[in-house]
C-alpha cells in the first residue's frame, strides 16, 4: 500500500506527459492536413505587396515594398527571396544609399546561409560598407557574421576549424550584444544563441523560455525558439521536453508557412529511432516537400540521407504484415468456406505490395541519382570554399606585409626603393599561381577529366598535356563550365579575358569535336567526379 502511494504521483505525471505529447502530435497532424490554408494566407500577403509595386513609386518606396516581399519570401521560397534582395540592392545603389545597400546585402547573406551557400554568404557580408551604418544594422551585421561562422563550424568536420569558427562566431555575437539593450527580445535571442553554441545549456534554456513567455513573438520566431529549446533539452537528456518542443516548433513552422525548416525532419528522425515508422514517413515526406519547395540544397541533402532509411523500414513493415496475413490464411484454410475470400485478400495485398516495391525502387533510384549530384556539388563547393578562405587569408597577410614595407620606406624617405618594392608585387605571377592551384584542385576532383574530354575529339585534335604544365586556357574554360560556372562574363572575369575571347575559344574547340554542340554540352556535364 505504501509503495502504491509513493508511485501513484509518478504514474499520474507520466500519463499526463504522454497525453500531452499525443495531443500535440494530433494537433501537428491536423496542421499538416490544413497546411494549404496557411500557404494561401502567405500568398495573399505576397500578392498584396506585389500589387503595390508600380513604376510611379519613388525608389525609396520601391525599396521598402521589395523589403517586405523579401521578408515574406525569406523562409518561403529561395529564388523569389533572392530576386527581391537583389532588387533592393539595385535600388540602393541607384540612390547611392550606403546603409540601404548594407541592408540589402544582409538580406542576401541571410538567404545564402539558409540555403547552405556559406561561401556566398561570407563574401556578401565581407562586401558590406561598414561606414555610416545605424546601430540596428551593425547588430544585424555582427549577428549574421556570427551565425555564418557557427554554420561553418557545424558544417566542417575538422576539429581545428570547428573550434576556430566557433570562437569567431562568439566574438561577433559579443559585438552584437555590446550594441543591444538589455532584456529586449533581441538581447535574449542573441544571448541564447551564444549560450547554446558555447554549450551553456542551462543558461540557454532560461533565455529561450524568456522569449516565449515575455514577448508577443510571431509564429516563425516562436518556432525558432521552440526548436532551440528542443535541441538543448536533448543535449541535457530531457527526452520528453525535447519531443514536445520539436513538435511545437513543427506546428509553428507550418502555421507560419515556413518552408526553410528542420523541425519536421528532426521529428521524423526521432520517430524512426523510436520505431514509429509510419509517423516518421509522414514527417520526412513533409520535410522533403518543404525543402523542394524552398529550394535549399543543404536541406535536400539532409532529407535524402534519411528518406531512404524510413521508406525501406516502411517496406519491411509492409512485408512483415504480408507474412502475418499469409500465416492467418494457413490457419483459416481449415474453414473451406473462407479460403476463397482470404486468397483474394492476399492476392490484392501482394499486388499492392509489388506496386509499392516498384514505386519505392524508382523513387530510391531517383533519390540516389539526386544524392550523388548533390554530394558532388557539395564536395566541389567545400573544396573551393576552403581554397577561397585560405587564399583570402594569404593575400590579407601579403597586403599587410606590403603595406608595412611601403610605410617604412615612406617614413625613411627612401622613395627610390619604392619602385623596386612595387615591382615585387607581380600580379601576373600571382594570377598564374592561382590558376595553377585551380587546376590542381579541379584535377583532384575530376581525375579523369582530360581523358574523358579527349574522347570528344579525333586523335589529331586531342589535348596532349605535360604532367607538370598548367591546363591550357581552352581546357580551363570547360573545367569552369563543368563545376557550374556557365556565364561567359563570369568565366572572362575569372580568367582575365574578354567575353569575345571566351566565346571564340569555346566555338573553336566545339567545332573540332565529333559531337554536336548539344551533345557536347550534355557529355561535358556528365563527366564524373571522384572516380
Amino acid at each position: 500500500m505504501r509503495f502504491l502511494l509513493t508511485c501513484f504521483p509518478l504514474i499520474i505525471l507520466a500519463l499526463t506527459s504522454w497525453a500531452n505529447t499525443d495531443s500535440l502530435l494530433y494537433e501537428l497532424n491536423q496542421v499538416i492536413i490544413n497546411q494549404g490554408q496557411y500557404v494561401e494566407q502567405k500568398q495573399q500577403r505576397i500578392l498584396h505587396y506585389r500589387e503595390m509595386l508600380s513604376s510611379e513609386m519613388s525608389e525609396l518606396e520601391l525599396f521598402q515594398v521589395s523589403d517586405s516581399l523579401w521578408f515574406e519570401y525569406s523562409s518561403f521560397q529561395f529564388d523569389s527571396a533572392f530576386k527581391y534582395a537583389n532588387k533592393m540592392l539595385e535600388l540602393a545603389e541607384e540612390m547611392a544609399d550606403s546603409p540601404r545597400q548594407a541592408e540589402a546585402k544582409l538580406n542576401l547573406a541571410f538567404i545564402f546561409r539558409s540555403a547552405g551557400m556559406y561561401k556566398e554568404a561570407y563574401q556578401t557580408l565581407e562586401s558590406v560598407n561598414a561606414s555610416n551604418l545605424p546601430v540596428s544594422l551593425w547588430v544585424r551585421y555582427y549577428e549574421s557574421m556570427g551565425r555564418t561562422y557557427f554554420d561553418l563550424s557545424s558544417f566542417n568536420d575538422v576539429d581545428y576549424f570547428v573550434e576556430s569558427y566557433g570562437n569567431l562566431g562568439n566574438l561577433y555575437l559579443d559585438s552584437a550584444l555590446s550594441l543591444t539593450e538589455d532584456k529586449t527580445l533581441q538581447f535574449y535571442r542573441l544571448k541564447g544563441l551564444k549560450a547554446e553554441a558555447s554549450g551553456n545549456y542551462r543558461e540557454a534554456l532560461y533565455l529561450f523560455h524568456q522569449i516565449i513567455e515575455q514577448f508577443d513573438v510571431s509564429r516563425h520566431q516562436k518556432a525558432m525558439a521552440f526548436y532551440s529549446l528542443g535541441k538543448i533539452n536533448r543535449a541535457l537528456n530531457n527526452e520528453e521536453e525535447y519531443l514536445d518542443m520539436i513538435i511545437r516548433a513543427a506546428i509553428a513552422d507550418i502555421q507560419s508557412a515556413t518552408k526553410e525548416t528542420v523541425a519536421t525532419m528532426e521529428l521524423a528522425g526521432y520517430m524512426y529511432e523510436q520505431g514509429a515508422i509510419e509517423a516518421a514517413s509522414i514527417y520526412i515526406n513533409q520535410a522533403a516537400t518543404d525543402a523542394k519547395f524552398y529550394g535549399a540544397k543543404q536541406r535536400v541533402i539532409q532529407v535524402s540521407s534519411l528518406l531512404p532509411l524510413i521508406e525501406s523500414a516502411m517496406l519491411l513493415n509492409a512485408q512483415d504484415k504480408s507474412k502475418k496475413l499469409l500465416g492467418y490464411l494457413v490457419l483459416v484454410s481449415l474453414l473451406s468456406l473462407l479460403i476463397v475470400l482470404f486468397a483474394f485478400i492476399i492476392y490484392r495485398q501482394n499486388q499492392k505490395l509489388n506496386k509499392t516495391k516498384r514505386s519505392l525502387s524508382l523513387a530510391y533510384e531517383s533519390l540516389k541519382e539526386l544524392n550523388e549530384k548533390l554530394i558532388e556539388s557539395n564536395t566541389i563547393k567545400e573544396e573551393y570554399v576552403g581554397f577561397s578562405f585560405a587564399k583570402d587569408s594569404e593575400y590579407l597577410h601579403k597586403l599587410e606585409k606590403f603595406k608595412m614595407e611601403i610605410s617604412k620606406k615612406l617614413i625613411e624617405k627612401r622613395y627610390d626603393d619604392l619602385k623596386y618594392t612595387l615591382k615585387q608585387f607581380d600580379i601576373e605571377s600571382e594570377t598564374a599561381r592561382l590558376n595553377r592551384k585551380f587546376d590542381e584542385i579541379f584535377l583532384k576532383l575530376f581525375p579523369n577529366f582530360i581523358a574523358d574530354f579527349n574522347a570528344f575529339f579525333k586523335e589529331e585534335y586531342q589535348f596532349k598535356l605535360d604532367e607538370n604544365k598548367p591546363l591550357p586556357t581552352e581546357l580551363r574554360i570547360f573545367a569552369l563550365i563543368r563545376i557550374g560556372i556557365t556565364e561567359h562574363e563570369q568565366i572572362a572575369s575569372i580568367l582575365g579575358y574578354s567575353v569575345r575571347t571566351i566565346y571564340n575559344y569555346k566555338n573553336k574547340v566545339k567545332k573540332l569535336s565529333v559531337l554536336s554542340s548539344d551533345e557536347f554540352d550534355v557529355q561535358l556535364m556528365g563527366i564524373k567526379a571522384f572516380e
